[in-house]
């Protein structure tokens, strides 16, 4: 006990800490240097090594490689479409360009493949000629077309909101043709038809 003794007076004398004092600080100062430590470098990943294929622990490791952000190709101009044709540019195969109809004019929307590509919020859209459901702001499948017919001014308004992004931000491909639909809040102009 004689050794214990010493020891805690000597502790006393040199921090100016009764022991209990010392210990616990001491035991705060650990708890701190575990957190500190734990926000940079994570204990069990900084013990593993990599293994390679072999199953040999790997040196000198070349990074994985980053996934590639999809090509965006040039768009093709598809000019006079049937709807039915229009509908094999949904997404669905990745080696076609992704198109959609507003008011009988289609767009490449392949750059928001995110948004009109399979998966995506607006897939509904994708290869349809969308004009009343854009106008209703509408995922009912029987709004997916381009009959404006019985549709308000405000509504006409939300439509050629639609129209004006859509030619701002892709480019025109095509032209439906063969439709009986009414465009532009009345039956098909000629010009339309035939553009």
């Amino acid at each position: 006990m004689g050794l214990y003794a010493t020891a805690m007076e000597t502790m006393e004398a040199y921090t100016g800490l009764s022991p209990a004092a010392f210990f616990t600080i001491a035991a705060v100062m650990v708890v701190v240097y575990k957190i500190v430590c734990s926000m940079f470098v994570d204990p069990e990943e900084f013990d593993k090594k990599p293994i390679n294929a072999s199953g040999s622990i790997a040196t000198n490791q070349p990074p994985p490689p980053q996934p590639q952000p999809p090509t965006i190709q040039e768009p093709v101009q598809l000019g006079d479409v049937t709807e039915e044709e229009l509908r094999a540019y949904d997404g669905s195969d990745p080696n076609k360009p992704l198109l959609m109809a507003i008011k009988g004019k289609i767009y490449d929307v392949s750059s928001s493949r995110m948004f009109y590509g399979p998966g995506g919020p607006y897939a509904f859209f994708a290869g349809r000629e969308a004009s009343r459901a854009l106008a209703l702001m509408s995922f009912d499948p029987r709004d997916l077309n381009g009959n404006l017919e019985g549709l308000s001014e405000p509504e006409l308004e939300v439509l050629q909101d639609w129209e004006y992004k859509f030619m701002e931000k892709y480019v025109k491909v095509g032209q439906l043709v063969g439709t009986d639909q009414a465009v532009n809040g009345g039956e098909v102009q000629e010009s339309e038809k035939h553009d």
